[in-house]
């Protein structure tokens, strides 16, 4: 029952984000608020434990530490500006977007996230004492934010320095895999999973591997090279010689 109050709580959130694009007419802030609904899963559910386990705090901590770094570098990153997505969506589902949005948009995100977040919900009211699976989470978790966040940090730095519009990163950890920031991210998730594993409900493997999914064939790698070749002549050699999503060494020496 807890886990369906956090639904509630996700999907009110979700319709404070749907107001907010009649006045700003933009739909990017939804991506600063998809982190903050795992948040919202996670911190229902911690008010309705009498009491928090150390495996819950552990995950409170770190849900909260990656929810908003995340939020907040996305807000910065599109402050003022809305994301190309979001205008292709608009121009596809036009007219009465405005309308549509709430499910297209708003609503989806919301559903999804509450699906994903459920090894948050199985953690925090896991009673289980602690085991090897969850230090095998916690540092699964340290892992994929260390590599989020550096690979954000390369790539803004990069992005910031001039004539580099049209060139490719193919330095620091982007030697070694050309979306290492969403390889992080699938870290993350697998961590979170491992720290649930004590629940014993197999419905917490579903997180990670529809995840990982995603961030492959839906939102994430295979999204961004959709349009990237016409942006940025050199990105076919570089895809020649990097991995796509899993790091490994070059192929080929870089000149």
């Amino acid at each position: 029952m807890i886990y369906y109050y956090a639904l509630i709580a996700i999907v009110l959130f979700a319709l404070c984000g749907w107001f907010l694009s009649f006045i700003t007419k933009h739909y990017s802030h939804v991506d600063s608020m998809w982190s903050l609904f795992f948040a919202i899963t996670a911190y229902v559910t911690a008010i309705f434990m009498q009491d928090l386990s150390f495996r819950a705090c552990l995950v409170l901590f770190a849900v909260t530490l990656w929810s908003l770094r995340l939020s907040i570098f996305l807000t910065w990153r599109n402050w003022g500006k809305e994301d190309h997505r979001y205008d292709t969506i608009r121009k596809n589902n036009e007219p009465y977007f405005w309308l549509k949005s709430l499910y297209i948009v708003f609503a989806f995100q919301a559903l999804l996230a509450w699906i994903i977040s459920y090894p948050l919900f199985a953690a925090i009211s896991s009673t289980a004492a602690l085991n090897w699976l969850d230090l095998a989470g916690v540092l699964l978790f340290v892992l994929g934010l260390y590599w989020e966040v550096v690979a954000d940090l390369q790539l803004t730095r990069f992005r910031a320095s001039a004539g580099h519009q049209t060139q490719v990163l193919n330095t620091g950890l982007w030697r070694y895999s050309r979306h290492p920031n969403y390889f992080g991210e699938c870290l993350i998730w697998w961590g979170f999973a491992l720290l649930a594993a004590s629940s014993a409900s197999y419905w917490v493997w579903v997180s990670p591997l529809l995840m990982t999914f995603l961030l492959l064939k839906v939102s994430g790698v295979s999204l961004m090279e959709q349009t990237i070749h016409s942006r940025r002549p050199g990105y076919a050699e570089y895809v020649k010689n990097t991995n796509a999503f899993i790091p490994g060494i070059p192929k080929r020496a870089e000149k």
